[in-house]
């Protein structure tokens, strides 16, 4: 999955609007990240790139661009 593709999930996981996320918002900053958006991106790590996500890993996370990085989602070239 292309990083544009996961962010696109992922909007749909913080019930977001398609296209909101770019990666370099702050996680403390969206009121949408909680514990039930956290266990979605878990989920989507896992399903859609097999990543073995850890609340552990997650609190280490200060932006989007930190879970695409833990998720294995490769970065954009452009």
């Amino acid at each position: 999955m292309s990083r544009e593709e996961f962010l696109l999930e992922l909007d749909s996981v913080f019930e977001l609007p398609a296209g909101t996320l770019k990666g370099q918002e702050k996680l403390e900053e969206l009121e949408q990240w909680d514990s039930t958006a956290m266990m979605g991106f878990i989920a989507l790590a896992d399903t859609n790139n097999g990543a073995r996500v850890s609340p552990r890993q997650i609190v280490n996370c200060s932006t989007i661009a930190d879970l695409l990085s833990i998720a294995g989602v490769a970065a954009s070239l452009s």
